[in-house]
């Protein structure tokens, strides 16, 4: 069955945070990794060679890093949720009474006299009593619940699409442009990015936007000032 919006002119996007979070955090990573370790080894070899085979190496290790990374550390948010509700069911099991009584305390301390917040903690528990303790004491439900999969394949995903972008832009530049080439676009990339993520969150264009692009920035310029300091001119 198809879930509505209650807001069907003003949605909201609350639901997106799981995923969107990966993907930005793969695409923006993927972009930056990549780009500073061509800018990075551009600055020591002009060989064409040596820099497209670091920035591939880069993107595959990067995307399966990520992936990785994102997959082992929502697993590790997944259990302890899994932990909370398993407590929160035997917890129902052994002291009803009481679990009633903190989703009543709960209810009125937003609000609600005791007598209407026992009555709403009643009528929703004897529908589900564990989705109720889930969704108000432990703060969870469906839409904000930790999903690894999802995250590993947004965040790998995306971070193989984004990386892709100046590892190409290496390729197609003239002999002695890589540097400049990688910069340009991975700077327009990153705008695009600090957008697109705005725009599929539903918050601000411009602060989102450069956000993105100034620590994009800050990242390469950290890049070019170890290569300075090692005497190679970028």
């Amino acid at each position: 069955m198809a879930r509505t919006s209650a807001h069907p002119d003003d949605p909201h996007y609350v639901h997106r945070t799981g995923w969107l979070r990966a993907a930005v955090l793969g695409a923006n990573d993927g972009i930056v990794s990549v780009a500073s370790l061509i800018l990075g080894v551009a600055a020591a070899t002009p060989e064409p060679g040596a820099i497209l085979v670091a920035g591939v190496a880069g993107l595959v290790a990067g995307a399966m890093s990520m992936a990785a990374g994102e997959f082992i550390s929502v697993s590790s948010q997944a259990d302890s949720e899994q932990a909370d509700i398993k407590r929160e069911k035997q917890a129902l099991v052994d002291t009803p009474e009481h679990e009633m009584e903190e989703l009543a305390a709960i209810y009125q301390a937003r609000g609600l006299t005791p007598e209407t917040a026992l009555t709403v903690a009643r009528e929703l528990s004897a529908k589900d009593p564990l989705g109720a303790h889930v969704r108000d004491e432990l703060g969870l439900s469906d839409q904000l619940a930790a999903k690894p999969l999802q995250a590993a394949l947004a965040s790998g995903v995306t971070f193989s699409a984004a990386a892709a972008i100046p590892l190409l832009a290496a390729w197609l530049a003239p002999a002695g442009g890589v540097v400049i080439a990688v910069l340009v676009v991975s700077v327009v990339t990153l705008a695009i990015l600090g957008a697109l993520g705005a725009k599929a969150g539903g918050a601000p264009l411009v602060p989102a936007t450069l956000r993105v692009v100034g620590w994009g920035i800050f990242a390469m310029a950290v890049t070019a000032a170890i290569g300075w300091l090692f005497g190679v001119s970028v």
